[in-house]
């Protein structure tokens, strides 16, 4: 079963509880979680001016495809309230696709690996905690 890598980020609400909401609702959407990271407060990047993150990154297995898992991503984030009124602006909940096993993916819709995920202390500092030897190409 591919393995894949998740970001989540919260900065509306009770952030902690949206994350760990995602998560179990991932998990019960075809996404096994076998691991998360610690949950860290950063600094928002882009966008207009908001409230502080909270990010984590989660390790998962899914027998979903890559756009199959996008859009259990999107249902998630609907369904904890998440609405996209403006670019890069605050969240109830973001969930990113950061890797899915060794897949290139380059599409209007879904880009793997996540552009920008190495230049963002946010991802890798979760992501470098559950998978410290990881090599992003």
């Amino acid at each position: 079963m591919p393995v894949v890598y998740l970001g989540l980020g919260s900065n509306l609400g009770d952030r902690e509880k949206n994350i760990r909401d995602a998560v179990e609702l991932l998990n019960n959407s075809g996404v096994k979680i076998l691991k998360l990271s610690k949950i860290i407060e950063t600094n928002p990047v882009g966008g207009p001016p908001q409230d502080l993150f909270l990010n984590a990154a989660v390790k998962a297995e899914t027998a979903l495809l890559p756009q199959e898992l996008l859009k259990t991503c999107l249902k998630v984030e609907a369904d904890l309230g998440r609405m996209r009124t403006v670019l890069n602006g605050p969240r109830t909940i973001d969930i990113d696709i950061l890797l899915y096993d060794d897949c290139t993916i380059n599409t209007p819709e879904l880009v793997i690996p996540h552009p920008r995920m190495k230049e963002r202390d946010f991802v890798m500092r979760p992501l470098r905690e559950i998978v410290p030897d990881i090599i992003i190409r």
